[in-house]
């Protein structure tokens, strides 16, 4: 080849390559920094952000969601509030700003508002004294979410997802930096983990626990096993048999139960509580999808409901709640539901494409479910009228067909720090020290398999639901990691607890709370140059209770 050809095409291969300086600057687009990085897209994740604005710090909230709010705002609007007394700080501005959304005529585009009815779980729906509602459509509640962002210019990276494999950066025991799979980096003073699964958490090498932990553990009572013991309405009041040839078990077992045998009371097990999509159903003829065959439905796999109908059960609309405009949060209910029982014990650690196949596992479940609810002889025909009214609402998670975004991750990881929240510190046994927000609901844990009694029959087990005998503090040590694992790292979701006391913490009002609470702290971390576990709780109290946290009776 003639060699000034040679030079030319050289000449021309250089021109075209990146200049070092270009390639500087590519990589400083993908790399951000703020004093806080926040990631997670829920409740907590926000008032997280917004807390960390008001105290005149600069944050970065990296979410692998696209919409805002998590459970609040993806089908849970009939509120678990507990005591709704001690909710407090952002979390009753949150449930303010819904108050003043449908005080608004133009708010009620499908039902009048004195035709609503303002039922609420414990506490009336629209709360005129207190000016909250704690009843609300997701597409309020992310608006809600969304203006909270809007009016603190908080920026929000979505549909970014940390690399869990390498995507933590530690130096002396701190996080420098989190490394998302788009090649995007945030480096910050101090990290949130605002997740329902830990993922930040896990990567950055904070110990946690997956499953029930034996009642010795913590001294419990209603941790793990805890067969024969039914305090909801979620199991099987008659006999029903388990087998594809009814009395058969040559036959095999029908779809979705145990071959495992039972286990003793009180012991642990890497189980976790039932998942679920909290449906938002419309029963407005103008605003309603009809429910349709899922493709890859299995009239099978409804089988044992078909049993459970022909044995006399008669609850089918019971969690059918109603929220504004004509519309309901539909949960599980009864001994065949909308929890998707057994199928969720490997999603907390699970890969990205794992969880993904998980999540439209339970989808394709409780679509089917919903099709043979209203299509199939063998469900009684009162049921079936009545299911025909409803479908998903037009106007909701219109970029998903009506469908939520977010399934219900009741539980997943759960961070074992140098406080552990057990069943003593919310049953007002053991006193919380340093308290930094409170809870009140139940001790509520659905269902964590379904098995064969010794008997022949099914049955399900692990359904708990026990009350505290008055709201309980929640300890800012439960917040944070053991010093050795990391010193600028908050956990307010993925908190230290045992399985049955994040039955009753686990609600989004108390997601909230813990969210600012870590936010609050991150900030006084950052302003007096220590690590997380040594920040002044004095000034920390004042700071929250300036805030208008409720923090202890």
């Amino acid at each position: 080849m003639n060699k000034y050809l040679i030079y030319l095409i050289a000449f021309f291969l250089i021109a075209a390559s990146p200049s070092c300086s270009e390639k500087k600057n590519e990589e400083a687009k993908d790399a951000l920094t703020a004093d806080v990085i926040i990631y997670g897209g829920t409740s907590a994740a926000v008032t997280a952000a917004v807390q960390v604005i008001k105290s005149g710090k600069t944050v970065l909230v990296v979410s692998p969601d696209k919409h805002l709010g998590g459970l609040s705002a993806g089908g849970l609007g009939f509120t678990d509030t507990g005591n709704k007394s001690v909710i407090g700080g952002l979390a009753r501005e949150f449930y303010h700003r819904l108050y003043q959304h449908y005080d608004k005529p133009e708010a009620w585009k499908w039902q009048k508002k004195d035709e609503y009815g303002n039922k609420g779980q414990g506490t009336p729906a629209m709360d005129g004294a207190e000016r909250t509602m704690w009843i609300f459509e997701p597409h309020a509640a992310e608006q809600v979410f969304e203006d909270f962002v809007k009016e603190n210019n908080i920026k929000i990276y979505r549909d970014e997802w940390l690399d869990r494999d390498k995507g933590v950066e530690k130096k002396d025991g701190k996080i420098v930096s989190i490394k998302t799979l788009s090649g995007k980096t945030f480096a910050g003073k101090m990290f949130i983990d605002a997740t329902y699964e830990g993922d930040l958490m896990a990567a950055a090498g904070v110990k946690y626990h997956v499953g029930r932990e034996a009642n010795s553990v913590y001294n419990e009572k209603w941790n793990g096993v805890q067969a024969g013991v039914f305090q909801h309405g979620h199991y099987f009041k008659k006999n029903i048999s388990p087998y594809k040839v009814e009395g058969d078990p040559k036959s095999g077992l029908l779809p979705y139960i145990s071959d495992e045998p039972i286990a003793e009371n009180g012991t642990g097990d890497k189980k976790i509580q039932a998942y679920c999509f909290r449906m938002c159903l419309s029963s407005n003829p103008d605003n309603r999808i009809p429910f349709e065959k899922p493709e890859g439905y299995d009239v099978a796999n409804y089988e044992l409901l078909a049993r459970v109908y022909k044995a006399g059960w008669d609850e089918t609309f019971d969690k059918y709640d109603p929220i504004p405009n004509k519309k309901t949060d539909t949960n599980n209910h009864g001994p065949f539901s909308t929890d998707f029982i057994g199928e969720n014990y490997d999603y907390p650690e699970a890969t990205y494409e794992r969880r993904k196949e998980i999540i439209k596992a339970h989808e394709l479940y409780q679509k089917g479910l919903m099709y043979f609810l209203t299509n199939d002889p063998r469900v009684p025909a009162d049921v079936r009228k009545e299911m025909s009214k409803w479908g998903l609402p037009k106007d909701e998670f219109k970029d998903n067909g009506g469908w939520p975004h977010q399934i219900y991750v009741r539980e997943a990881r759960r961070m074992i720090s140098a406080t552990v929240m057990n069943e003593n510190h919310t049953m007002g046994i053991t006193p919380v020290e340093q308290p930094v927000g409170m809870g009140s609901y139940a001790l509520d844990s659905h269902n964590a398999q379904r098995y064969v009694k010794k008997d022949g029959y099914v049955q399900n087990e692990g359904d708990i639901g026990v009350h505290p005998k008055s709201p309980y503090s929640i300890s800012y040590a439960s917040i944070v990691p053991k010093k050795e694992e990391c010193e600028n790292l908050f956990v307010p979701v993925c908190l230290s607890s045992s399985h049955i006391a994040y039955g009753s913490i686990r609600m989004e009002p108390v997601f909230m709370i813990l969210g600012q609470s870590a936010a609050a702290a991150a900030v006084q971390a950052i302003d007096t140059k220590v690590a997380v576990q040594d920040v002044d709780y004095a000034k920390l109290k004042e700071q929250l209770l300036k805030d208008k946290q409720k923090l202890e009776l």
